[in-house]
């Protein structure tokens, strides 16, 4: 099940590394939930357990990290394997959607690749995630996720965080069109995401309310990073007021 904006409202993706907090993010209002392990690295794929666990507590749609290890994205025939297997895995679990990222040796999107993932993974959605961000023409690799079949891309517009690059973010919303959705991700608080949404115009928000950022040398982009601090009702009462001031002042 893809989670698509009803009316005006602007989707909240948040992204977790434990059942709890997944739980406390759904409590909290988020409307979507990206699943993964092992933050401190920038999240790779959670255990079959984790995945059945989180499907049996959390109502809201799951989205699943499929990454195979931490690093960068140019993977070896084996890891697609590996990356195809967690993809089966997590339709039979019942997630609602797919992330992962392929980029080739040059650093550019990996469209075939992409492509073979993205058909195992149907009827489920494909987000391409910040491995989009290492890769160095933005609006060149759009064309290539669009032509991979992905159904959106997580960005920070090439820099650590999405507040960095605002105004390339809203080129990427501006060049997707219908085509895409672009869905800005990377050191969105609620402090910030008023401007961001603003801003860009994306109908779609991923955030981890961590504190720690992404490197800019690739390895920890897979899907932000959370402090692992916060206790789960902390992280609930975070999560609501990003909600409330979305809901706030989020679109004009």
């Amino acid at each position: 099940m893809d989670s698509q904006p009803i009316s005006d409202r602007i989707v909240l993706e948040v992204c977790v590394e434990s059942v709890d907090h997944a739980v406390s993010a759904e409590r909290g209002g988020a409307h979507r939930i990206e699943l993964c392990s092992d933050l401190s690295v920038g999240g790779i794929t959670p255990s079959s357990g984790l995945m059945k666990i989180a499907r049996k507590h959390v109502g809201i749609p799951i989205f699943v990290l499929i990454r195979p290890r931490p690093g960068n994205f140019f993977y070896s025939k084996i890891e697609l394997e590996t990356m195809a297997g967690d993809i089966q895995a997590a339709k039979q679990l019942g997630m609602d959607g797919i992330v992962l990222g392929l980029l080739n040796a040059k650093g550019e999107v990996e469209v075939a690749g992409t492509r073979r993932l993205t058909q195992l993974a149907h009827p489920l959605p494909v987000t391409f995630h910040h491995a989009f961000d290492v890769a160095p023409d933005l609006q060149r690799s759009l064309k290539a996720v669009i032509k991979a079949g992905a159904k959106r891309i997580l960005t920070s517009g090439g820099k650590p965080r999405a507040c960095d690059n605002i105004s390339g973010l809203a080129k990427l919303v501006a060049a997707a069109g219908d085509r895409i959705s672009i869905m800005p991700g990377g050191g969105i608080t609620a402090r910030n995401v008023t401007s961001i949404s603003r801003q860009t115009l994306a109908r779609e928000i991923h955030t981890s309310l961590g504190e720690s950022l992404e490197s800019s040398n690739g390895r920890n982009r897979g899907a932000g990073s959370d402090d692992g601090i916060d206790s789960p009702k902390s992280f609930e009462k975070r999560v609501k007021e990003l909600v409330e001031v979305l809901a706030a002042g989020g679109r004009e």
